[in-house]
């Protein structure tokens, strides 16, 4: 069974002005991220905006990166819609085009489910695709929470091989860890605890900051996996205020004004999400020339 590990972007979905899909800049977007050193691709995500595209651009989202990635490194694609019936449609969808290695299902978000009708949720989606299935949660934006009891009835199913944790809570992530399969992933969802997740027995960590700065997140994992336990928490350390400065805008704003700052124009959000003050994007390219020049990772570029 496909084992998630290392780092992996959530990445951004490039829209124009008026909503719709930018192609070249999707296959921008991948490039410089896998050039970055990043071990894997993951679209439709909720950096990717998965909540206001339709389902031709999804379809066009997934087919571009499956094509482009050419199984350089494993992709990853979100099946994360409100119910049951059209988390199934989505994951279909993705396993009819593919070239992806594994679905990631977020939490259902509006509606409010109970744990067992959560079981029952993943459980059926798991049962209508071969894939292997991430489960996704990021209480913040949901307001549901995966248990640890319930990840564990979970992780019973054959193909659900893990989690991402974007909870921030590190004793929820060490419960997921204490009472799973050794086989069973367990992701980092929030940037800043990439480096604690690592020392607790996660496999990796799913960032949205591997957008705009790939080669540090990525060295927060090498440098853990080659032993260098120093340099992993320095480069964890480094990467905080990219990640505090993600909350100076409406998600995800900054990530493509990081990304337009590095070089990539990965055009705008769907509105209302639309603006950067200018002394947020100010403050911002100041992080991102500091991760720049920082020892050991410029002249791997």
């Amino acid at each position: 069974m496909f084992t998630p590990h290392g780092v992996i972007p959530a990445v951004v979905t490039p829209l124009d002005a008026g909503g719709e899909l930018m192609e070249q800049a999707l296959r921008d977007v991948i490039d410089f991220t896998i050039a970055g050193g990043v071990h894997g691709i993951f679209v439709l995500g909720s950096s990717g905006e998965i909540y206001g595209l339709d389902d031709a651009q999804k379809r066009r989202v997934v087919e571009i990166a499956a094509e482009h990635i050419d199984r350089r490194v494993p992709l990853y694609a979100g099946a994360s819609e409100i119910t049951t019936r059209d988390c199934i449609r989505t994951a279909r969808m993705v396993a009819d085009i593919g070239g992806v290695s594994a679905l990631s299902v977020l939490t259902p978000y509006f509606m409010t489910p109970t744990q067992s009708e959560l079981v029952d949720h993943f459980t059926a989606i798991a049962a209508s695709t071969e894939l292997p299935v991430l489960l996704y949660g990021n209480e913040g934006k949901t307001h549901l929470k995966i248990t640890a009891e319930t990840n564990r009835t979970l992780s019973a199913v054959d193909n659900i091989i893990g989690i991402k944790d974007s909870s921030g809570d590190m004793s929820l992530m060490l419960d997921y860890l204490r009472t799973t399969p050794d086989d069973y992933a367990v992701l980092a969802g929030r940037d800043t605890l990439i480096y604690s997740g690592l020392c607790h027995g996660a496999t990796g960590a799913i960032a949205s900051t591997a957008n705009i700065a790939p080669r540090l997140v990525a060295e927060i994992y090498n440098s853990y996996v080659a032993g260098d336990y120093k340099r992993s928490l320095e480069l964890q350390f480094a990467l905080v205020p990219l990640r505090q400065a993600l909350d100076g805008a409406t998600f995800p704003v900054v990530l493509k004004e990081g990304l337009r700052l590095a070089g990539i124009d990965a055009g705008y959000c769907l509105a209302p999400a639309r603006e950067l003050a200018p002394d947020k994007r100010e403050q911002l390219a100041g992080v991102i020339a500091d991760i720049g020049n920082l020892p050991g990772l410029a002249e791997k570029e």
